[in-house]
């Protein structure tokens, strides 16, 4: 192709098919490059594959719940997990499918192959050198696994190849607990296969408050057992592998591995591009326009190994889709951090972490879920949640939680964070009775006594019962 495109995207991604409808508004002189399987990581091995193995185990996990609601007879249920996979395979195949429609339509536009660059405005793919006028990086990312790991072949899992499984083995070992870990290792055991996790740091989750780690911990293992603080080492033997940790040995059929993505970057030429790379290969990418150094080339999503998460990197595919056709570049502000994990009780952590706050000017509230109406009422009464407030003007600043509908409080505390609102901004607005968010209103409300007090005519002032029936 002797033309000079406008862009080039390397990646069909989340983050590249973002930058693509960005693109493709303004311009039909670009090419989306894409090395391995189309239909977005999220699709096909990640988000949504793994929410319907966790939707299974959660439904048969309800029938420890039966007996006390009244429900006889949940001794008789059965799971048949090859018949899981089945139908997370179908829904994962029919969700791949409604992404491949974007690229499809493409033609000649889509181009299968690994992507190499030569310079900022040049790369090679297939033998054939391509130059653009700007050139958009959304590779993706992979997951790690040891060297030493791959020994154990079949008995190896990632969650490439979890889902492609036909049947899963009655003893497995999650090595990591980040939020892929804690998922994918409640859900197996849900599924009535005996796990056993593994991880090298005290925390999980990527929480940082110590109290919220130690209950989201506690809370786990109810379920299964968590060896904490030591490197989990591999054993391939005669009947399986043998995992060793610290004074701990533990012998599983096969072992999935949890231990986080690595940027696909590997043979890319970032080195061609004439900036410094960091240690990990990584050159330097303004966040908020997603802009290499000064090049015309910018760097979208899990590629970039800054957030990686989806919401995050559909943003990052936005800008630089923007920036990429824009006579000059756009400034974005981004949006308030927010990170969850679906795990049960779901953990969350918004805005500001617990570990990045100065503790001199920030209050904390909190609230224990285990006595809280609504909770009690769904037996889901169990978790904490953390709020961190400035201490000088009661602004909200963050939360840590490991909490029952944790997942829908932390878009409520992503909002007001994001809106600036203090305490008593939030504690004026309307909390219906029952629900899980009176606990958020009793944490705000511990907040509430550590701040001057308000006019009694204001509200937000409206203190609690003080009666677990009422609060």
């Amino acid at each position: 192709m002797s033309e000079t495109l406008d862009v080039i995207i390397v990646g069909a991604g989340s983050a590249g098919l973002s930058a693509l409808r960005q693109v493709r508004k303004r311009t039909q002189r670009f090419v989306i490059i894409n090395d391995g399987h189309w239909g977005t990581v999220c699709a096909r091995v990640g988000c949504m594959p793994s929410k319907l193995l966790i939707e299974a185990a959660n439904a048969f996990h309800r029938r420890s719940t039966f007996e006390e609601f009244g429900i006889h007879g949940a001794d008789r249920l059965t799971l048949n997990i090859p018949d899981v996979l089945r139908r997370v395979r179908r829904l994962r195949d029919d969700f791949v499918a409604s992404t491949l429609k974007t690229t499809e339509e493409l033609g000649e536009r889509a181009i299968s192959g690994h992507a190499r660059l030569l310079a900022p405005d040049r790369l090679t793919v297939n033998g054939q050198e391509l130059r653009a006028r700007n050139i958009i990086i959304a590779t993706g990312a992979h997951p790690v696994v040891p060297s030493s790991w791959q020994k154990l072949e079949e008995r190896l899992l990632t969650t490439d190849t979890l889902f492609e499984q036909e049947t899963l083995p009655s003893r497995m070992a999650v090595v990591g607990m980040g939020s892929i870990g804690i998922e994918m290792a409640q859900a197996l055991s849900r599924l009535g296969i005996n796990v056993v996790a593994f991880n090298s740091n005290q925390a999980v989750a990527g929480l940082t408050d110590p109290q919220v780690n130690s209950i989201a911990i506690e809370q786990l293992e109810h379920e299964f057992p968590i060896h904490i603080g030591n490197e989990a080492d591999l054993e391939i033997l005669h009947d399986g592998v043998q995992v060793y940790a610290g004074s701990t040995k533990v012998m599983v059929d096969c072992v999935l591995a949890a231990l986080g993505r690595r940027p696909n970057i590997e043979n890319l030429g970032l080195e061609t591009l004439g900036v410094s790379l960091d240690k990990h290969g990584m050159p330097p990418v303004n966040p908020n326009t997603m802009q290499i150094a000064d090049l015309p080339i910018f760097m979208a999503g899990d590629a970039n190994d800054q957030t990686p998460l989806l919401h995050e990197a559909a943003d990052e595919g936005y800008i630089s889709g923007i920036n990429a056709t824009h006579a000059s570049l756009v400034c974005f502000k981004r949006r308030t951090s927010l990170a969850i994990v679906f795990s049960d009780p779901d953990i969350s952590v918004v805005g500001c972490r617990f570990q990045d706050l100065d503790s001199e000017k920030t209050l904390t509230g909190e609230v224990h879920f285990d006595r809280q109406g609504r909770a009690r009422a769904g037996q889901r009464n169990k978790g904490i949640m953390r709020l961190y407030a400035d201490a000088e003007n009661g602004r909200l600043l963050g939360a840590e939680m490991c909490a029952p509908a944790g997942e829908h409080m932390a878009h409520l505390l992503a909002l007001a964070i994001d809106r600036s609102l203090t305490v008593q901004d939030i504690l004026r607005l309307p909390f219906y009775h029952p629900v899980l968010e009176e606990g958020f209103r009793t944490a705000l409300r511990d907040l509430a006594a550590q701040l001057p007090t308000g006019n009694e005519s204001d509200l937000a002032t409206c203190g609690a019962f003080d009666i677990e029936a009422l609060d």
